[in-house]
């Protein structure tokens, strides 16, 4: 048997049911809605999460949690993405994206210690943690926060 020598069993799949199309198929008329009523009209029926007035279950359920409106969204880097760079090359917003290390838009960035680097960098970002301080300097690089 082949791949294109597959398919399913008989009476597996059926055709979509085309109501409306008159009295012959069973499903003509009133379509299977039923004769008056709000479901039975174009448009009809109640809006999503409307319960018939009972009190909806969005409501009813307690809500827990908290959202910070003014939360920042800071994008982490670590000092193994940086390891393959040239010497002297200064790590900014702009060169991480060209390397493909950002991707989205963010407050700021963070440089993190993961890692290590063994060529001198200048690195010019929002913050950076002090173990990658401490790997940066020992490379012979310097760190100038923005």
């Amino acid at each position: 048997m082949k791949l294109h020598e597959l398919s399913p069993a008989p009476g597996a799949r059926r055709g979509r049911n085309r109501v409306g199309r008159g009295v012959g198929s069973g499903w003509g008329k009133t379509s299977g809605r039923g004769t008056k009523g709000q479901n039975s009209r174009s448009g009809g029926g109640v809006r999503p999460g409307y319960e018939g007035g009972q009190m909806p279950i969005h409501r009813r359920l307690p809500k827990r949690g908290f959202r910070n409106l003014f939360r920042k969204q800071i994008a982490i880097v670590n000092l193994e993405d940086l390891s393959g760079l040239d010497r002297d090359t200064v790590v900014d917003i702009a060169a991480l994206a060209r390397l493909g290390l950002l991707k989205g838009v963010f407050d700021g960035v963070k440089l993190l210690g993961q890692g290590e680097v063994q060529q001198p960098l200048t690195v010019r970002l929002d913050l950076v943690s002090q173990g990658a301080r401490k790997k940066i300097e020992a490379a012979g690089g310097k760190i100038e926060e923005i």
